[in-house]
């Protein structure tokens, strides 16, 4: 049983977790454009700051890469987008770790200072935030591809309830429906 075998396909999500991915790879892109134009060294650590973020040619072509492959996710789109968000919002978190330890040493290559550590964290809270949505909580709606897909009787349970409603002339609901103001204290149905 692989991964992939184990995500609903083409559902409304996918939208988000494209999205989420372009724009993300297009604000790593612009970085990355404007670090270039820079044109530092590779591997400066005294180079000047670009958006209050300190870069290099090194730090810039990191930014190209992962920036092309967020667009190519977009491109690409579905569960393949929502889990490389995730992914790359992981590293990004991690690297925001790792370079908060080698501040002001002579390891950090590409130049990180607070305010690139600080974006690192936001943007990979960003980038996994979109490959999360409507994937990952405890608390999914029902018509959410994701929890029906996780629970396949009980979605199966209610998409017999649903076709069994009146009008559709494959029974009765069991449940009675409200009518606006009949005061009767029946459970109101969304039609």
């Amino acid at each position: 049983m692989k991964l992939k075998d184990e995500l609903p396909v083409d559902h409304h999500l996918a939208t988000v977790y494209r999205y989420g991915a372009g724009f993300c790879g297009l604000v790593l892109l612009t970085f990355a454009g404007l670090g270039f134009a820079d044109a530092l060294s590779p591997f400066d650590t005294a180079g000047d700051t670009i958006a209050g973020m300190s870069t290099n040619i090194a730090l810039s072509v990191i930014s190209t890469v992962v920036g092309l492959a967020l667009i190519a996710g977009a491109v690409i789109g579905g569960n393949f987008a929502s889990t490389l968000n995730m992914t790359v919002g992981a590293l990004f978190v991690l690297s925001g770790l790792a370079h908060l330890f080698v501040l002001d040493r002579p390891a950090n290559i590409l130049d990180f200072g607070m305010t690139n550590v600080i974006f690192s964290f936001v943007m990979g809270l960003v980038i996994a935030t979109f490959g999360m949505y409507g994937r990952v909580s405890s608390k999914l709606s029902h018509d959410n591809p994701y929890w029906r897909h996780r629970h396949p009787e009980r979605a199966a349970r209610e998409r017999e309830a649903a076709t069994a409603l009146p009008g559709t002339g494959r029974g009765m609901h069991p449940l009675p429906v409200a009518k606006p103001g009949d005061g009767t204290g029946a459970r109101r149905v969304p039609e």
